[in-house]
């Protein structure tokens, strides 16, 4: 009945979670998928990351990929991030692959991962996961905003339309 030989093989890993009522102070490296919910003060190293709509994030975080819904203070650094309409992030984001709904909220820069720095992102099995990593030359400030902008009558699901745009901030 509880035996490892019950389960299901090949299926995919439980996520860590750090629940809605849980404050976390301390680094978390996983090799898994996380779930943040609650607050963590302190840098975030794993395969994939989630926060949450009420979750958030005080320090630096690294991982193959992020999806952001709540707060994020400090450096995101992945080769995918998503940010949800509801995000908001006060730092830089490396990436090599951005999507960002629009509503989202960044203030910080924009830079894409470097060929050498890509492999170490979510690499927890070595030292090299606590390196810096190289940014690109040339990579600006940018500042994402949203607004919700009513269309002329044209009313699909809720009713408003959310417009964004990304202005940079120059060096």
């Amino acid at each position: 009945m509880f035996s490892r030989a019950n389960k299901p093989s090949g299926g995919r890993a439980t996520p860590s979670i750090i629940g809605a009522n849980c404050t976390l102070n301390g680094d978390i490296i996983s090799q898994g998928e996380v779930h943040v919910d609650g607050h963590v003060e302190g840098d975030v190293r794993c395969n994939v990351l989630v926060i949450g709509e009420g979750g958030k994030i005080t320090g630096e975080i690294s991982a193959e990929t992020v999806r952001v819904l709540g707060s994020v203070t400090g450096q995101i650094t992945a080769r995918a991030v998503e940010l949800a309409r509801t995000a908001r992030v006060l730092g830089d984001i490396t990436h090599d692959s951005l999507a960002a709904e629009a509503g989202a909220f960044v203030e910080g820069r924009f830079n894409r991962l470097t060929a050498e720095a890509s492999g170490k992102i979510g690499d927890v099995g070595n030292d090299a996961a606590t390196a810096p990593l190289p940014l690109r030359a040339g990579s600006a400030p940018a500042l994402l905003a949203g607004s919700k902008d009513s269309e002329d009558g044209a009313k699909a699901g809720d009713g408003d339309t959310t417009t964004g745009k990304v202005i940079l901030l120059g060096n």
